[in-house]
């Protein structure tokens, strides 16, 4: 059983003040609405239904953590890490309320938190790099010691030439930015591209 295996639901923050205190390294997800991220954490964690997804872009505005926990040898556990799951920025329907709630809750966690470690930005193979994906990306510039991995999902839907062209661009565009970010296809239908998802969560957590 791997690490992401034991995620549990721990709290749901719809504003700063709300976050649970930083105790242990966070992993962050983050994504458009219609990029797959809930089923990337849920493929990631083996649970099919652990984040959620709604249907109406940007209509779930919370941040939702899930512990990462390890056995004692007592025989209890402790959170040894957190995934958390950023709302969805996918904005064609919602309101200006509502992208600004977006911007005050996530650019604060992403600006303020110290203990998130890494970010996971799930992009749409077939788009990647929309304009929302480049607000997020020029917004790490602020935080370059923070660790980034942009997740190329749906890549299942691409020829392989197709998924070539896509990865050497955005590695290409990665290596602009820095060596803390990284890349790869991924596809949360098929289920492909897990482990080395979890081989560069587990080296952000190792470094801890």
């Amino acid at each position: 059983m791997s690490l992401y295996d034991t995620a549990q639901f721990v709290i749901s923050a719809a504003k700063l003040e709300g976050l649970p205190e930083e105790t242990v390294p966070e992993i962050a997800f983050a994504g458009r609405s219609n990029a797959g991220k809930s089923t990337s954490i849920n493929v990631l964690t083996r649970k099919n239904r652990l984040a959620f997804a709604s249907k109406t872009p940007g209509r779930t505005q919370l941040i939702n953590f899930f512990g990462l926990s390890q056995k004692k040898d007592d025989g209890t556990r402790e959170d040894v890490a957190m995934l958390v799951d950023l709302p969805g920025y996918g904005f064609a329907k919602a309101n200006e309320d509502t992208r600004k709630s977006w911007s005050r809750l996530v650019g604060g966690y992403i600006a303020q938190r110290q203990a998130m470690t890494g970010l996971v930005i799930v992009m749409d193979a077939r788009r990647p790099f929309m304009p929302t994906d480049e607000w997020l990306i020029d917004f790490m510039a602020e935080r370059p010691n923070v660790r980034m991995h942009w997740l190329l999902n749906k890549a299942d839907q691409l020829k392989n030439q197709e998924k070539a062209v896509t990865l050497r661009k955005a590695k290409a565009r990665a290596a602009e930015i820095g060596p803390h970010v990284t890349v790869q296809l991924f596809s949360g239908m098929k289920k492909t591209g897990t482990d080395e998802l979890m081989d560069v969560l587990n080296s952000w957590l190792q470094t801890q």
